[in-house]
């Protein structure tokens, strides 16, 4: 999904043991939607691969409206779009016309370049609808940044969902309890969807070089302190840590991966390791060099800055 300018999340420093930092998401809007953003920060720019970490929604649509991202680019990173409820189909320059629903991942490679659009179905807009997910980006190791494009849906019912003592989890990439997500990546990553019982705890895997929290949706005790949903609590590398759900269930995104083989520019839709690659893609853009989305070639121009 296209980035969202001006929006800047804020950081604190934290003095406990088990929290490095504590990300305050920015809230922005992609045409009447309502989008909470965690990635990149001022403090932080990633965490393992993740790059881009933008919760969308939950938000209610009336009749006849929905999401509309037109056609945009990128280069140099993976986008994964994870939804909790509603739908988005994605179209893209590959030929991927796909219809993305609760607990389907969408894995999209952009290597050295891709165009793609999302957009709520004309089916769905025929009724009011909802939509709540988050989409994260990727970035890539330098050694594949110019890599063949590629799309991949995985449907729900091939993600490992595991169940213990209070705790539900789905494995969306990398591996849990011994059980491993069939989603691939460039690097090691670890990514999961918890739904923690109130009162149930959840030790998370410390063999996992860079992790983060990102709760929901109810109250959460890491290694005895208190935080409130909403923000992303980053981990201190190899500690071990627990967390607790408080006084409700909890919702809540565990991700991080090795550390990145280097820093990464950011410049709207485009990430990459090299300042003049990313001007290249502005002029790819700028002449039409991009492939077009099939059956969706709506046009949007590069931001003024």
């Amino acid at each position: 999904m296209s980035t969202l300018q001006h929006i800047d999340p804020e950081c604190e420093n934290q003095d406990a043991d088990s929290i490095e930092t504590v990300i305050l998401p920015r809230t922005g809007d992609i045409g009447n939607f309502e989008v909470h953003r965690a990635l990149p920060s001022r403090d932080r720019q990633m965490i393992g691969p993740f790059i881009f970490w933008d919760q969308m929604g939950p938000g209610e649509f009336l009749t006849g409206q929905g999401v509309d991202v037109r056609p945009h680019p990128h280069i140099g990173l993976s986008t994964v779009t994870y939804l909790f409820s509603g739908t988005l189909d994605h179209k893209d320059s590959l030929g991927s016309d796909i219809r993305i629903k609760a607990g389907d991942v969408n894995l999209m490679t952009a290597g050295q370049g891709i165009t793609h659009s999302e957009r709520t179905g004309q089916d769905i807009r025929q009724t009011p609808s909802d939509m709540f997910g988050i989409q994260s980006w990727l970035a890539l190791p330098q050694k594949y940044e110019e890599t063949t494009p590629n799309f991949a849906h995985t449907d729900k019912s091939a993600m490992p969902e595991l169940e213990y003592e209070g705790v539900k989890a789905r494995v969306i990439m990398g591996t849990l309890w011994g059980q491993t997500s069939p989603i691939q990546s460039f690097c090691d990553t670890l990514y999961l969807d918890l739904q923690l019982e109130q009162g149930g705890i959840f030790e998370v895997p410390d063999d996992t070089e860079e992790r983060a929290l990102y709760p929901m949706g109810g109250a959460i005790e890491v290694n005895g302190t208190r935080y409130e949903p909403m923000q992303m609590l980053v981990l201190r590398p190899r500690d071990k840590i627990v967390v607790k759900a408080c006084d409700a269930p909890v919702r809540m995104m565990v991700l991080g991966g090795e550390a990145a083989d280097g820093p990464r520019h950011i410049w709207w839709n485009f990430v990459h390791s090299s300042k003049d690659r990313i001007e290249q893609a502005k002029d790819d853009w700028r002449a039409g060099r991009f492939e077009p989305v099939q059956n969706d070639e709506e046009f949007i121009p590069l931001p003024e800055s």
